[in-house]
């Protein structure tokens, strides 16, 4: 409302006499901070070259320097005259750059910018207070904050949805990635400082199962947290994959880890695998997941592991970037069935891996067609992309990778279903009375189902070992 617009205002006043950077970020270490966290924010960004930048809450210029010098123009804007002022003085000097003193949250003027910027990048929050921290009906204190939590942003920003005049097209945001700013972690103690990447899409009435983002059906569905949590019961302490702990040692084995080496887990699940990893070879690990209630669980488990050479974060591995040789192992359990296009991801896993570099992945897979039409029932209902594990080892073939092992382990995931099922009969008491009766028999019967798949030859599960030359 406009008084809490006017109080929001005074503050800033009060707070940018000086248009310091102390000023700016409220803290006496703003310096320090800065130093730290300017880089690890800018390596997230994807490339600005040719790319126009709306910079929102550009203050007095902490990232409008380096973008500048980066992207083919750079409109800054913070509605604080001091703040944009200061950055003018600073930057002025860049011909690629506009300097704007405005409100944002004016809707006329923010949409004009936002349809002539061709890339917009949320990054850290302090960045655009002025849209996100100060919106709402909250009662204000000494400081006119907002506070929401990371579930509410990614759903404030996942669902807004814009139809452009001209062309009639409707438009929203993916989550390209979300994680911790690591600064704020290790320099204030303080897991609250988010960095979200984002990327405006084209939004269909097709959209998956009713959701409007691919995110949204699986934190909703498969992956609600209840649901999580139940799978964890039967796969063991921190495992959401086929076999749980069993099944990670063997397959983490074939990789003869190194210390120091870097792993990057896609569909990292709640941290199982990447904290046994951790500590049992010495290496670094950053685990990827699309589902928010994933890497929530994951992020919680972790201060109980208190590993610090893990780190998590909601990303796309079809969107998210790396540069090349970051990683010394690609490992992925369960996770690529969701993924249409195998093949550019598999492109993209080989040219992030070292020379030598090494690519795991167990994924479900399917028999040759016709199935019957229960299993292609299940797969339309899961969103799943199956191919026959030899299909499946012919896309790794194809993306660069050599030594291709394409193994089709069926057989081995019908034994590890009989032993689950053995393993839910004995904790049967237990996991109604954390869960309820309902939610066990839908668990076992959902077993017994795949089962029925796997035996019937419609599903099968697959293992994938390949090197990068």
């Amino acid at each position: 409302c406009d008084s809490e617009r006017v109080n929001m205002t005074e503050f800033w006043k009060e707070h940018s006499k000086a248009a310091t950077v102390e000023e700016m970020m409220l803290d006496s270490r703003a310096k320090e901070l800065t130093q730290h966290e300017l880089p690890e924010i800018l390596s997230m960004l994807p490339s600005l070259e040719g790319c126009k930048v709306l910079e929102l809450g550009a203050g007095i210029g902490r990232y409008t320097k380096h973008l500048l010098t980066k992207a083919a123009h750079v409109t800054a804007v913070d509605f604080m005259e001091r703040f944009i002022e200061k950055n003018r003085q600073k930057n002025g000097h860049h011909s690629n750059g506009t300097f704007l003193q405005a409100d944002v949250t004016k809707m006329d003027m923010f949409v004009h910018l936002l349809l002539t910027a061709h890339f917009l990048c949320s990054m850290e929050i302090s960045l655009f207070s002025f849209i996100i921290f100060y919106q709402g009906d909250s009662k204000m204190d000494f400081n006119p904050t907002c506070y929401r939590t990371e579930a509410q942003y990614s759903h404030m920003t996942t669902t807004v949805q814009v139809t452009e005049p001209k062309e009639g097209q409707t438009f929203g945001f993916d989550i390209v990635l979300k994680r911790r700013v690591q600064t704020y972690v290790e320099m204030k103690n303080n897991p609250n400082q988010i960095c979200w990447l984002l990327e405006k899409v084209t939004r269909s009435s097709n959209s998956q199962n009713g959701f409007k983002t691919f995110q949204q059906f699986l934190d909703n569905q498969q992956y609600t947290k209840r649901g999580i949590l139940r799978y964890e019961k039967m796969f063991g302490a921190g495992y959401v994959s086929t076999g749980g702990p069993s099944t990670t040692k063997e397959f983490v084995d074939l990789l003869n880890l190194k210390p120091g080496q870097k792993v990057l887990d896609v569909g990292c699940g709640i941290g199982g695998g990447d904290f046994y990893m951790a500590k049992a070879f010495g290496v670094e690990v950053l685990g990827l997941d699309l589902s928010d209630n994933m890497v929530d669980i994951a992020i919680e488990r972790a201060k109980a592991e208190n590993v610090p050479s893990v780190r998590f974060e909601v990303a796309d591995a079809t969107k998210r970037t790396f540069p090349e040789d970051s990683f010394d192992v690609i490992y992925s359990r369960d996770t690529i069935l969701h993924i249409d296009d195998k093949l550019a991801l598999f492109k993209r896993f080989h040219s992030w891996l070292k020379p030598g570099g090494q690519l795991l992945i167990s994924d479900y897979c399917c028999g040759k067609k016709p199935w019957t039409p229960a299993f292609e029932a299940y797969v339309k209902q899961r969103g799943y992309v199956l191919y026959t594990p030899s299909e499946y080892g012919k896309f790794i073939q194809e993306a660069g990778f050599s030594k291709v092992r394409a193994e089709d382990r069926t057989a081995q995931f019908i034994e590890v279903i009989k032993t689950e099922l053995q393993r839910a009969e004995v904790i049967k008491d237990e996991f109604i009375k954390e869960f309820s009766e309902e939610d066990y028999f839908e668990i076992v019967n959902g077993w017994k189902e795949k089962l029925e798949r796997s035996n019937s030859g419609d599903q099968r599960w697959g293992l994938f070992h390949a090197t990068r030359d």
